[in-house]
């Protein structure tokens, strides 16, 4: 349980709560205590602890991160999953986990991996039986869930040595952005507002680039459709 005392990564028991915050209050708020920017990928930055020991993964918009997050405590038993400190969603559907530092592996070990996974070898067994349970119940309960995400780059190595697998949950990003754009009320009626208000500052790193004018007509879209429905007018 997060703790109001103590900064985050001063101790692996005691956690700053960030519920009240946005994505951007988080970065400045970790930046300011010492933490450094290592990297983004399509949803996500992350910055690194000052002692290096963990890693704050932040999402501006990640309706998969609950279910990623209990993934990495209900399969915590298998050690085939980072070890996750805290878990804050956001205002405005964003995603904060802070989970231990980790470092990447060859391809052809992260490959294996996935492959152990798809196959439900005995060595990942365990682990299998968690993450398709709860990829199910994401299944059920989200709009644009995605199958399982095989990049090679979410296998990764604790400082143990051992092999963790993570980020197998995600949204389908093209599907959702493109109905986004040709079907906001469809959006809208499926994705609470308080759900996705930074859905378009997403950082899309290996992706893009998405130029501005294309997120301002998205989030322009959105708006309007929003307010048709606030209205009964769709």
């Amino acid at each position: 349980m997060p703790l109001e005392s103590g900064r985050v990564g001063e101790d692996r028991a005691v956690f700053v709560s960030f519920r009240e915050s946005d994505h951007h209050g988080v970065e400045g708020r970790l930046l300011a205590e010492g933490w450094t920017p290592c990297g983004a990928g399509d949803w996500a930055i992350v910055l690194r602890s000052p002692d290096g020991t963990r890693a704050a993964r932040i999402s501006p918009f990640d309706p998969t991160g609950p279910y990623t997050a209990a993934l990495y405590r209900q399969a915590g038993h298998t050690r085939q999953v980072p070890e996750l400190f805290s878990h804050d969603r956001l205002a405005g559907g964003g995603d904060l986990q802070v989970m231990e530092w980790l470092q990447p592996v060859a391809e052809d070990e992260a490959v294996a991996f996935h492959r152990a996974i798809a196959n439900g070898t005995p060595e990942v067994a365990e682990l299998v039986d968690v993450v398709r349970r709860i990829h199910e119940q994401a299944r059920q309960d989200l709009p644009w869930c995605g199958p399982l995400d095989h990049n090679p780059a979410n296998v990764m190595r604790a400082a143990d040595g051992r092999l963790v697998v993570v980020d197998l949950f995600y949204a389908d990003g093209p599907a959702l952005y493109a109905t986004a754009a040709t079907d906001p009320d469809l959006v809208v009626a499926k994705i609470p507002e308080a759900e996705r208000r930074f859905m378009t500052e997403i950082p899309l790193a290996a992706s893009g680039p998405w130029e501005p004018e294309l997120r301002a007509a998205m989030r322009a879209g959105l708006a309007t459709a929003d307010s048709r429905k606030r209205h009964g007018t769709t």
